[in-house]
This record gives C-alpha cells, sequence and structure tokens, in this order.
C-alpha cells in the first residue's frame, strides 16, 4: 500500500506543532538590522558547568550497558537534592527513576501508566502542549481544569499540575496542593506533578507535590517530575527525574526496561555531580534574576501589563490585544516570543517571553522596547 494512503497514523491524533506556526513572524524577526533576540523557547544559552563537564568525561571509556533504573549514587543524589532544595523527605531512592528529558516523560506518561482509552487526564487551563499530546496519545480525553469544582463528578484517571507554570509563572500555593492531592486520593487518581520550574521561583514559595505540607508525608498515588535543564544548563543532556510513590514508580520502571529507556552512563554521572552541587545552580538562578528584571522593567515602560510571572523562566505579558498582533508587533522590533495560543484557548491575549537568551540579547531586547 503506497505510503500516502496509509490509514491511522499517529500523528493525525496530535494538532498541528506549534512552533511551525510562527515560522513567517520569525522570518520577520530576523530580518531586523540589529538580528534577532529569540524569546520564543526556554533553551538554556550559558555553559554547562566544568563541574558536570568533568563527571561526563571521567566515564566517557565505559563500554558497558547502563540500568533503566539509573546508578545508585545518581538516585541517593536526587533524593539529596529534593531535601536540600527543596525540603522534600522520605523519598526511597528506589522510588527515584532518571528519565531522557523530562518532555519524553510527560508524553508517554498517560502511556505508561496504562490510562485507557476514553479515560479522563485531567491538564490545566492554561498548559505546557505536551500535558494534552500525551493524553491523546494514549486515546485518553484531555481535560481542562484548574479547579476541582470544574471535573464535576467524573474520575479522572490522572491529574497533571504544573507549578510553576510553564508558561505562566504561576505557583499554587500549599492548601491548593493538598486539596488536589485529597480529591485524587478519594476518586483513585493519579497525581502527575510537572515541577521543572520548582528551583526558579522569584516571589513566594513554590512547593512540591511531596512537600510533607502537602501530602502529610505519604506519596502514594503521586509523582513529582523534575528536570535539569533550567538551573543546570542540561537541556542538550536530556536530563530529568521523576520520583514519588514507590509502587508506581516501580510500575515505570518495568515497562521503561522492557522498551529500552535507558540514560546514557555519561549522562547519569553529570546528573549526579549536578545534583550534588548547589553552588553552580545558584549562580545560574541569579543570572535568570537579573535578566528578568531587566526585561520585566522594559516591557512594563513599553505598556506591557505582566500577569502572575512569579517563578520560571517566563514572563507571562499582554497589551491588551490578541497575542498574534502583539507578535508581530514584537516582531517589528526584532524580537520573537510565543503567542499565548499555543498553551489552549484560555490565553488569546498573552505572549509568552523567556528569559533564555544572553546578556547582551537581553539588553538589545529592553533597548529596543523602550
Amino acid at each position: 500500500m503506497p505510503t500516502q494512503n496509509r490509514k491511522g497514523r499517529v500523528s493525525g491524533l496530535l494538532p498541528d506543532f506549534p512552533w511551525d506556526t510562527i515560522a513567517a513572524v520569525k522570518q520577520k524577526a530576523a530580518a531586523h538590522s540589529g538580528g534577532l533576540v529569540d524569546l520564543s523557547v526556554g533553551t538554556p544559552v550559558d555553559a554547562v558547568d566544568p563541574l558536570i563537564r568533568a563527571a561526563l568525561g571521567s566515564v566517557a571509556a565505559v563500554p558497558g550497558y547502563p540500568t533503566t533504573h539509573g546508578t545508585p549514587e545518581l538516585r541517593s543524589a536526587a533524593v539529596a537534592a529534593l531535601a536540600r532544595r527543596f525540603g522534600v523527605t522520605g523519598v526511597d531512592p528506589a522510588a527515584v527513576l532518571p528519565v531522557l528529558g523530562t518532555k519524553e516523560l510527560i508524553a508517554g506518561l498517560p502511556r505508561l501508566l496504562g490510562v485507557g482509552s476514553g479515560e479522563l487526564v485531567v491538564i490545566p487551563e492554561i498548559a505546557y502542549p505536551t500535558y494534552e499530546v500525551g493524553a491523546l496519545l494514549a486515546g485518553a480525553k484531555p481535560w481542562r481544569a484548574d479547579g476541582l469544582t470544574q471535573i464535576g463528578p467524573q474520575n479522572p484517571a490522572l491529574i497533571f499540575v504544573n507549578s510553576p507554570s510553564n508558561p505562566t509563572g504561576k505557583v499554587l500555593p500549599v492548601e491548593h496542593l493538598r486539596k488536589v492531592v485529597a480529591f485524587a486520593r478519594e476518586r483513585g487518581a493519579i497525581v502527575a506533578s510537572d515541577e521543572c520550574y520548582l528551583g526558579l521561583t522569584w516571589e513566594g514559595e513554590a512547593v512540591s507535590i511531596l512537600d510533607p505540607r502537602v501530602c502529610d508525608g505519604d506519596h502514594t498515588g503521586l509523582l513529582a517530575i523534575h528536570s535539569l535543564s533550567k538551573t543546570s544548563n542540561l537541556a542538550s543532556y536530556r536530563a530529568g527525574f521523576l520520583a514519588g510513590d514507590p509502587e508506581l514508580v516501580a510500575e515505570l520502571l518495568e515497562v521503561r526496561k522492557h522498551s529500552g529507556m535507558i540514560m546514557p552512563f555519561p549522562v547519569q554521572a553529570a546528573m549526579t555531580a549536578a545534583l550534588s552541587d548547589d553552588v553552580h545552580e545558584a549562580e545560574q538562578r541569579e543570572r535568570y534574576r537579573a535578566r528578568r528584571e531587566i526585561l520585566r522593567n522594559a516591557l512594563l515602560r513599553a505598556g506591557f501589563r505582566i500577569d502572575f510571572s512569579e517563578a520560571g523562566l517566563y514572563l507571562w505579558a499582554t497589551r491588551g490585544e490578541p497575542c498574534r498582533v502583539t507578535l508581530d508587533w514584537l516582531a517589528e522590533r526584532g524580537i520573537l516570543a510565543a503567542p499565548g495560543d499555543f498553551y489552549g484557548p484560555r490565553s488569546p491575549e498573552h505572549v509568552r517571553i523567556a528569559l533564555t537568551a544572553t546578556d547582551e540579547r537581553i539588553a538589545e531586547a529592553a533597548a529596543r522596547l523602550s
């Protein structure tokens, strides 16, 4: 059968890839005489710390297969980092699992957990697109809801929460997360908490789903998802991990072992080093803090309103007009942002502006805005 006549392609289940829709705007921004300032994606631009690179190279000659579960040293380093950086206690090292970047995990998690066709997967109203993709790939039904009353009498199989949020930078308080945990346990749902921006909180306090104040030290039915792409600049390494309910992690491990979802051994060593050192993480956080202040002030002076944005690598900004109009306004100044409609129908007037550019490009963006 000719390939063009094949039916049932998996890609047919999915929406258009969002970034493909702004190619023309990117071309317009790139034509600016001062060059493009790309603030549309959260890609790190700062160098990987020498300590991490040394750890990667130290085992580069090892030829054998690594384990899917990760080395004991990696899992222990993750447990220690969760406690030291975020106050998360009671995590069993066996209940830690390295993953090949958290996007891969989120896209595959409903299927890996056995969420079935037609079952409900709750995602935030304004959300990173991969939550919806994960539900669709499993044949499940994505349901956008920020409040539990929006779910009604339905019994979801999986609830995604994201605090601090991508794209909005909104932080969910302890009491809200406690209600999510109680609701999920009452309805028999699993909670997967995307906490990739937990280490980049600028205002207030962001907490993990595994924080004792949220779950009373009981990790049953809970999974926390963490990335080293942000404060350790390891996006190119595809370095992340999840932790939480030992039974759920054991199930995911078993499935991933059969699937060959194995993190390369040198990356495991690099992760261990990154999780064991807080100095490089603090330095990177301060770089982002400085860039955020410059960009935030410039946007406010240019007439933007910034909503939420208490944490994370983005400013959630609006000029009170359709987001694609704002996108074009920025492109005229050689600046590329991400339109709010990437993240669902509830954000038609916002743009997401990333802090992930060099100091020089951030300063250039601020100058153009003024």
